[in-house]
């Protein structure tokens, strides 16, 4: 029955979807008859803060947790602040309606937010689940008429995750805020991804790098046809060592068994075979194959999206959200490479009209998922419907035409027929004129017929690795041929540690190592660089220094929770959980409390220890572990030797490097000196230490205040260069007679070491007076703020030039000043930094600005504040076009309204005048005023403490940057 014949007896049908933009596409689909609407999000979580916590459960135990671990791990969920009118609008609507439709995703966390709309709504009417894969009017008239239940093993499944993550960071992140920084959190991915990460620094760090020569030959055969360059690769029968013969301690790994050429040798060598006279020794011609790539799933797409369009994970998964919500591309969470029927016969269509008959394979190509307990049975990633649309169709622009296209043609390619051809391998041979036997060898590749090559040649990580599509021609040879060598050089090569992790480097590892969910990659990378665990030096991934600290902490202390096999092992019991093969509490009750599970319960059969086929030995107790805090010194594992005494420590306020006491007896620290928080640690060598060391640091006493008596002091702070004077001991520092030292800001044009104690009682003793104005009485002082020096007059202030006209400027002088227009709005722009282009989504011309709080790219509309890691000089067009896609995905930001301040009454009078029926009511008004504080209060309770996945989902997109396991990660807080 189709849904215009179904409406046709009368009748309200209610569908709710995720987001907006979802739900504008779907009611042009519905028709009459069909109410649209959309949830924003999840609508329901586990709380993200005491505030959010019901008043009859505060005083439980569990309360901070969310979750009653004593009553099989019951949670406590309640309607986020943010959406508590959303909630209302739904249930006005569900009341006018006969039937409610969830049309959420089609995946786990889809299915949980369909299970607490129903929670929550409680709906009186016949509820059906519609699921679709595509927004088109077909798949969408399709899933219409044919509903199916909700899935309760996948809400299980995906509830078991919520609270294991839940458990996870709020236990263990409150260890991180003791025991190294506040505000830290840790997550069952995020921690793993931050320590591999971490590790591959550390491998950076202990590399050394061993240096290799040797030879290359130009040669051409006798008639001068052509010539080709081959390499070294074996003296007197000995092969030539390479850079993978050597270890990461540049030594060599079997140094019997290989030839490593010096500088000198090197050169010898190919003096000695300058009049060599060289032959082919041998031609080996070998068919050339290769197949397509199968079509894009989540994580694929997210490294070509970084490799080619350099955008990063979650501004990939953010344009793909906007291309399938408007109809274009189906879901993109999916760990599926399989292609419908439909879309096979569409791919092939496609094949033949631009390609030809040629290029079109006798069959349809079959894809298998590679991807080890594959979650739902999505389809691959393709353009959406049984006609793709071309990208000139579409009418797209910018980041989503470019991604869209990126879609179409790895899709179209992956129905062509393979590329074949031929390559060939060709080895020279020669004797130097101290006898020895030498070989050269040289490869090449001719790809007689291009296939899918013709569509799409996916890129590769290596920058020094040739595309499939690449060609090396040699010169036709045979065996026996003379060829003359036109020069024979010698080349110097040194081995480099390996590679920092990108974005897609890091995606593909964590895949490979069957870690996390693919849909939950681009919410953890996101979370991993907001809380500077790791910040980016171009594409690469740098972990901070307290990264290292945080790492080493959980390696040596919850050295479980971060091991890469033990990670897997639990995404395995997770995915049984789903599939029906193990159940959930008892798999909750062995983690958290242990062995013996919760008050001394035994794990029931077919429990934890059934769900992890043995794997559940070695599930500890999370509980036990962060009660037993007194084996942690928090300086020892913040600590990192660097050389010759020197230790970097991560401290409260950042890394700094100390060096040994000069008097180590006198328990003294050593000099200290910080160290730049956007340093790659493997960077920190023994001499830069030294040459931070050195800087002028520390306190130093400039003299006496002949007033007050106080010592007075320069020190470099966290800020800047500062005076302030040394209060006496014994005076209070808290309290009502709390008394607070004099300080200020040394000027631009002082130093650190050359301030005097004049120049510092000058800078204590501001404001300075100017003078008083004669027509109003009113005082006219002088003094350096925030944002500069200023003359104030009342409330009225005026910018002044430079930090020196503070105390040389005169009353004459400000007022001529005042005497001016004040100037209203900013001030004339300054030219911009740099010009990027022409945006290709809004078609504005970027540029790139120096703002009040750093450089920032802009296109006159749209605002994007440049990363640690963008350097204004070097910034691409293409980083400043991700920098403004990201910034619109994000949505304008949102404004609390003010209320108007309540007036002031004691409890106690409330409580004496107050009937109880008002003292409700009066209840009800500050819970409002609660819930408006919450909006921002909460947020940013959510993102300094957090598990790692505690933060609500936010309100854009289906399923904004948060939460669960789908749409924005486990992680994402």
């Amino acid at each position: 029955m189709s849904p215009t014949s179904e409406t046709a007896n009368g009748g309200r049908r209610l569908v709710i979807v995720e987001s907006p933009a979802k739900a504008k596409t779907i009611k042009g689909y519905l028709g009459p008859g069909y109410v649209v609407e959309a949830s924003v999000g999840h609508i329901r979580d586990l709380p993200s803060g005491a505030a959010e916590v019901p008043a009859k459960y505060k005083g439980e135990p569990w309360a901070r947790l969310g979750v009653n671990v004593d009553e099989d791990f019951e949670p406590l969920y309640v309607v986020n602040s943010d959406k508590k009118d959303q909630v209302r609008k739904l249930k006005e609507l569900l009341a006018d309606s006969d039937e409610l439709y969830l049309a959420t995703d089609e995946d786990r966390e889809g299915e949980a937010i369909a299970w607490h709309l129903r929670e929550v709504l409680k709906p009186k009417v016949p509820v059906r689940r519609m699921v679709f894969h595509e927004i088109t009017r077909d798949a969408i008239r399709q899933a219409v008429d044919n509903p199916r239940e909700l899935n309760q093993l996948l809400v299980e499944a995906q509830e078991t995750r919520r609270i294991l993550d839940r458990l996870y960071g709020y236990e263990v992140s409150p260890v991180l805020w003791k025991k190294v920084m506040p505000r830290l959190s840790a997550g069952r991915v995020q921690s793993v991804a931050t320590r591999l990460v971490v590790e591959r620094e550390r491998e950076r760090i202990a590399f050394s790098s061993a240096e290799y020569w040797d030879l290359t030959g130009t040669f051409a055969t006798v008639p001068g046809e052509g010539t080709f360059d081959a390499r070294l690769t074996s003296v007197a029968g000995r092969r030539v060592a390479q850079g993978r013969d050597f270890g990461p301690d540049g030594q060599l790994r079997n140094p019997g068994q290989v030839e490593a050429l010096s500088e000198e040798s090197a050169r010898a060598l190919a003096a000695a075979l300058e009049d060599a006279s060289f032959s082919v020794r041998s031609v080996e011609s070998k068919p050339y194959r290769r197949s397509p790539y199968a079509p894009f799933r989540t994580t694929t797409l997210q490294q070509e999206g970084s490799r080619k369009l350099g955008m990063g994970a979650k501004a990939t998964m953010q344009v793909a959200q906007r291309l399938y919500e408007n109809g274009f591309i189906t879901y993109m969470r999916t760990d599926s490479t399989t292609l419908s029927d439909t879309a096979v016969a569409a791919a092939r269509a496609q094949v033949e009209q631009l390609y030809g008959a040629d290029y079109l394979p006798d069959r349809p190509r079959v894809y298998s998922s590679k991807v080890k307990n594959a979650q739902e049975a999505h389809e691959a990633i393709r353009p959406s419907g049984d006609r793709f649309r071309t990208p000139a169709e579409t009418g797209l622009t910018g980041d989503q035409y470019r991604l869209y296209e990126l879609i179409w043609k790895r899709t179209v390619a992956s129905q062509m027929k393979d590329a074949v051809g031929q390559s060939v391998a060709v080895r020279v041979g020669g004797t130097a004129t101290d006898g020895r036997d030498c070989e050269f060898s040289a490869t090449g590749k001719v790809i007689t017929f291009h296939g899918f090559l013709k569509a799409y040649v996916e890129s590769t990580d290596d920058p020094g690795a040739d595309s499939d599509d690449r060609e090396r021609r040699l010169p036709q040879v045979t065996e026996g041929d003379r060829l003359t060598a036109r020069s024979v050089e010698a080349d110097g090569h040194a081995t480099k540690p390996p590679a920092r992790y990108t974005e897609a480097t890091l995606v593909k590892e964590l895949e490979e190592r069957e870690i996390g969910r693919p849909s939950t990659y681009a919410a953890i990378l996101g979370t991993i660089l907001d809380r500077h665990y790791v910040f980016k030096k171009g594409t690469a991934l740098v972990p901070s220094f307290l990264s290292f600290a945080v790492v080493n902490l959980l390696e040596r202390h919850f050295g479980r929770l971060v091991d890469y096999d033990f990670t897997a092992r639990m995404e395995d019991d997770l995915d049984r959980i789903a599939t029906g093969d193990a159940e959930a509490v008892p798999w909750l009750r062995r983690f958290y409390f242990g062995e013996n599970g919760a008050a001394g319960a035994a794990v029931t059969p077919g429990g934890a220890a059934d769900a992890g086929n043995g794997d559940g030995d070695h599930l500890g107790g999370l509980k036990e572990l962060v009660e037993d805090l007194g084996a942690i010194d928090a300086r020892e594992i913040s600590s990192f030797p660097v050389g010759e005494g020197i230790v970097l420590r991560v401290g409260r306020y950042g890394p700094y490097v100390e060096a040994p006491p000069e008097d180590p007896e006198s328990g003294e620290p050593g000099k200290r000196a910080d160290v730049p928080e956007d340093l790659p640690p493997d960077e920190l060598t023994v001499d830069l230490a030294k040459e931070l060391l050195a800087k002028p640091s520390g306190d130093f006493e400039l003299g006496t205040d002949p007033a007050t008596g106080h010592p007075i002091v320069a020190r470099d702070g966290r800020y800047g260069p500062y005076v302030t004077e040394v209060l006496p001991e014994g005076t209070p520092k808290t309290g009502k007679n709390a008394v607070k030292p004099r300080t200020a800001s040394l000027f631009k044009s002082m130093a650190l070491d050359r301030v005097t104690l004049e120049d510092a009682l000058q800078l204590l003793s501001l404001p300075r007076v100017v003078g008083a104005d004669p027509d109003s009485g009113e005082v006219i002082t002088a003094q350096n703020g925030r944002y500069g020096p200023y003359l104030k007059k009342g409330t009225d202030s005026r910018s002044l030039q430079t930090e020196e006209q503070i105390f040389g400027i005169t009353l004459k002088e400000a007022l001529a000043i005042y005497a001016q227009p004040k100037q209203r709005g900013r001030a004339a722009a300054r030219p911009p930094l740099k010009e990027l282009g022409d945006d290709p989504v809004t078609g504005r011309p970027v540029v790139v600005k120096d703002g009040r709080f750093g450089p920032y790219v802009t296109d006159g509309e749209t605002n994007a504040t440049l990363r640690r890691d963008d350097d204004p000089q070097t910034l691409t067009p293409e980083r400043g076009y991700e920098l403004l896609a990201e910034k619109r995905a994000k949505g304008p930001v949102k404004k609390t309204a003010r209320k108007a301040p309540a007036k002031k009454t004691t409890t106690a009078k409330t409580a004496a005048k107050k009937t109880p029926a008002k003292k409700a009511a009066a209840k009800k008004t500050t819970a409002k005023k609660t819930a408006t504080k919450k909006t921002a209060a909460t947020r940013s309770t959510a993102k300094k403490t957090a598990d790692g996945d505690g933060a609500p989902a936010a309100s854009t997109g289906a399923r904004g940057t948060a939460a669960h396991d789908g749409a924005s990660g486990t992680e994402a807080g």
